[in-house]
């Protein structure tokens, strides 16, 4: 994009009617983000999304779905696109890559024609479901229908939606290429072929696939490609399927700068026990730890469900409904904590993820780039964390080396204005009555409780916290009513807690067979003990009193 093309769209008077904006009043815009952004958003010509000539239901969609400005890569991508030029755009993971080829498509789109008009191709069904929703967030208010397909899913259901008019098509590509052999979906007469992610989608196991998809389509079709890297495959595919592509390249360096990289060498006997450390000290929005393994990912979700913290997992051998549902919960703020595969590390994008840790460092620099990429979206900040062993370490010095990047080893402490969103003095005042104070992985409350008696609500409170009903035991039910209350204080949330009364010995007795690391809990509190059972939400505390 040229200086002085963008001088003209400024000067330009583009905007649907008089130019008035009475019709911005009535636009219900979402609270406005007051997150710190690093350049690699903020660093643009100046130019406005009205600029670019759009139809006012779109303008509407947009400004309604949270956006104020356009990013760099949104800024060179949307005016280009609007001429119908091939596009082979890079830049960053998290700086607006969907948008800049969603709004140029649901631009372009004619409601009125019951016809295929956009595919948009992407390599996994979270990011095809994920791109759908922009789809549909940005184009409520166009009347366009926007259809996801995906493997894994009932193929007649695909078969059945595509007798409805379709206009722009989202999915992975064995499943499309299946639908257009059996000529159920028509590509015949769609113009606009997008690949997301179009490194991975040009890789060996994709490339054919692809081929064979693009026959279907007209010859004077419009290609766009965007991704964070491009290796040989993308210009071979390039040269002989794309017209003199406008070329984009905003990767002045690759890793984002809000992220903040550090490195821990941990035995791999001591990654849990480390693991553990990391929740009780950062503080937590949102954290997504990868596994090299499915079998893997399974056993350290356990693992991290056992020291009392939320966590759900995912990987490629689910089935597809429970991915779906477990992709959907954690975006929506349900658990904390996800353990996966590199499953979703491409292009998924949950803006209260802050720290992604690499439980299992990766093999090579382009999966370590989308993997911490998880983290500070949007020109936002972030922590990545890598658990390094011995047999890491050349793959360390050649993932710094490939990425010019520098990993530090991990500090004593991380300061939190790293990674953790700052707040304007009068919204942080405001809210604080209502707000949680977060330490570590759990969330807390301000509130006047003795140390010893808040540090048992907290480590209660995970295993409350969604639970129809707890039953605090003790020797007396005074104390068994103060632990209730301190683990409601620290729950922030109406919690169902009963107390009751049984006799020390009982209790001991009766959760003797149902310990939980007793050993450790004496070890940490010498004159007390903590006794718990997980059998229908039972939790049997009491405490050893000391020779005094």
């Amino acid at each position: 994009m040229t200086d002085s093309l963008v001088d003209k769209l400024k000067a330009s008077t583009l905007n649907d009617g008089s130019g008035s904006d009475d019709w911005k009043k009535n636009l219900r815009i979402p609270a406005k983000d007051t997150r710190q952004q690093t350049e690699d958003v903020t660093n643009t010509k100046g130019l406005d999304f009205e600029d670019f000539g759009l139809k006012r239901d779109l303008l509407m969609g947009i400004f309604e779905a949270g956006f104020e400005k356009p990013s760099p890569i949104q800024e060179e991508s949307i005016p280009v696109a609007l001429t119908g030029r091939d596009i082979l755009a890079r830049a960053k993971n998290g700086t607006g890559k969907t948008a800049a080829f969603v709004i140029p498509a649901l631009e372009k789109i004619n409601p009125k024609v019951s016809k295929i008009q956009c595919l948009i191709l992407v390599p996994t069904r979270e990011l095809a479901m994920q791109t759908s929703q922009v789809c549909k967030t940005l184009g409520k208010n166009l009347g366009i229908n926007v259809m996801v397909t995906t493997g894994g899913t009932g193929l007649r259901d695909d078969i059945v939606r595509l007798q409805d008019p379709v206009h722009i098509v989202v999915g992975t590509p064995g499943r499309i290429l299946d639908l257009a052999s059996k000529q159920v979906a028509d590509l015949s007469e769609c113009p606009m072929f997008i690949m997301d992610e179009a490194d991975k989608l040009l890789s060996v196991e994709f490339t054919p696939v692809i081929e064979q998809l693009l026959q279907f389509h007209p010859k004077d079709r419009q290609v766009m490609l965007f991704s964070a890297t491009f290796p040989l495959s993308v210009k071979d595919f390039s040269d002989k399927n794309m017209v003199s592509p406008y070329e984009i390249n905003l990767m002045d360096e690759l890793t984002l700068r809000g992220i903040t990289q550090y490195y821990a060498y941990v035995e791999e006997k001591q990654k849990v026990h480390c693991l553990n450390t990391l929740f009780s000290k950062l503080q937590i929005n949102q954290s997504i730890i990868f596994c090299n393994s499915t079998n893997r990912v399974e056993l350290l979700a356990k693992k991290i469900t056992e020291l009392g913290y939320s966590c759900f997992y995912s990987h490629a051998k689910m089935a597809q409904q429970a991915r779906n549902r477990v992709f959907h919960d954690f975006r929506n703020g349900a658990c904390r904590n996800l353990v996966c595969s590199d499953l979703l590390t491409r292009g998924i994008d949950i803006q209260a993820v802050n720290v992604v840790i690499n439980f299992d460092f990766p093999k090579n620099a382009e999966t370590y780039l989308h993997r911490i990429g998880r983290s500070g979206r949007y020109g936002h900040l972030g922590l990545a964390i890598n658990l390094i062993n011995w047999d890491d370490r050349f793959n360390l010095y050649n993932i710094e080396r490939d990425l010019g990047t520098e990993i530090q080893p991990i500090p004593q402490t991380i300061d939190r204005s790293l990674y953790v969103r700052s707040r304007s003095r009068s919204s942080s005042s405001s809210s604080s009555s209502n707000s949680s104070s977060s330490r570590g992985n759990r969330k807390t409350h301000r509130h006047s409780l003795n140390p010893k008696l808040r540090s048992l609500a907290l480590h209660l409170l995970p295993r409350v916290i969604g639970k129809a009903r707890a039953v605090v035991r003790m020797a007396r039910v005074p104390p068994a009513r103060k632990v209730a209350e301190a683990i409601k204080a620290t729950a922030g949330r109406p919690v169902d807690i009963v107390v009751a009364a049984v006799a020390a010995t009982r209790a001991r007795e009766g959760a003797r067979a149902t310990v939980v690391n007793v050993a450790a809990a004496r070890k940490g509190r010498p004159n007390q003990s903590q006794l718990f059972s997980n059998n229908n939400f039972l939790f049997r505390i009491f405490y050893r009193r000391s020779a005094g």
